[in-house]
């Protein structure tokens, strides 16, 4: 396997992207084979870069994850020159970072530094967090379709929590109208439950998700994060003292606006429920 982490493979997705969703570059189904068998000699059709679709995204996707290092170093390698070819000489491009951050991983992979492309500085990609990008992602969903909305949300929360270090113990996994998952923060372990509708979570919803909680162990605590908020009424009837916090799409965004890690974002709200009781209370508040 490469040491790819999510976050650096949804950068691939977004660098390498078609015109639609699924499309990679200017590639089709058959140029896009012939292509990994001209340059890489390697069949990008066979069945185990599938499992997690058939699109060209998510078969690439697939695939630098499971190769080596050194096998997705070339990829990336002739990917990028096969962009460069398309975008022609003297075209600005639309993602001005792209050369460095594609450079850094490679280089990564490599285990040394090559030389940056003419003219580009360089730009942190592996350790520094791009909270620009992930906000512009967040704030990309909100207008999608809903069936695509969750899909994209949950690869966001997975490319976040990753971003974070928050040692999901699993992918997070979308089911019908919500995305479950755990992770860990400061080595306690939380369920995770997350809507990505655009109206507002009511009490309904929330005691769902608690009466989950209250069948694990005595300890187990949850996150809930609706990408619309929580109506005031359904907050007001679920009462104080419960075991789960709350998160809004708009927490995710402000954190993200400010520099404000997911991790210090879900600290904050830990620390004012355990001295307070709320559920929620909005990251404007916790950090003015």
């Amino acid at each position: 396997m490469s040491s790819l982490r999510s976050i650096e493979l949804g950068l691939v997705d977004e660098v390498f992207r078609g015109g639609e969703k699924g499309y990679v570059l200017d590639f089709s189904n058959r140029t896009f084979s012939e292509f990994f068998v001209r340059e890489l000699d390697i069949d990008i059709d066979a069945p185990q870069y599938a499992v997690d679709g058939t699109s060209k995204a998510k078969r690439l996707r697939c695939f630098l994850a499971q190769v080596d290092d050194g096998t997705a170093a070339r990829t990336l390698r002739v990917l990028w020159e096969q962009r460069e070819a398309l975008r022609g000489r003297g075209t600005p491009d639309p993602m001005p970072r792209a050369a460095a951050q594609i450079a850094g991983l490679i280089a990564k992979l490599e285990g040394s530094a090559p030389p940056m492309p003419a003219n580009v500085v360089p730009s942190p990609m592996l350790d520094a967090i791009d909270f620009a990008r992930l906000r512009d992602r967040l704030l990309a969903i909100r207008d999608l379709e809903a069936h695509r909305r969750g899909y994209d949300f949950e690869r966001f929360l997975t490319d976040l929590f990753d971003a974070f270090r928050l040692k999901a113990r699993e992918p997070f996994r979308l089911d019908g109208e919500q995305i479950d998952g755990s992770f860990e923060l400061a080595d306690e372990p939380y369920l995770l439950e997350a809507k990505w509708l655009n109206r507002k979570i009511g009490v309904a919803e929330l005691h769902t998700f608690h009466g989950k909680i209250e069948q694990k162990a005595s300890w187990a605590r949850g996150v809930f994060i609706s990408f619309g908020g929580f109506t005031d009424e359904g907050l007001r009837a679920f009462g104080r003292g419960k075991r789960v916090i709350g998160v809004e799409g708009k927490d995710l965004y402000d954190a993200l606006d400010r520099g404000i890690g997911i991790d210090r974002l879900l600290a904050l709200k830990v620390r004012r429920a355990a001295e307070t009781g709320e559920v929620f209370v909005p990251i404007s508040d916790l950090s003015p």
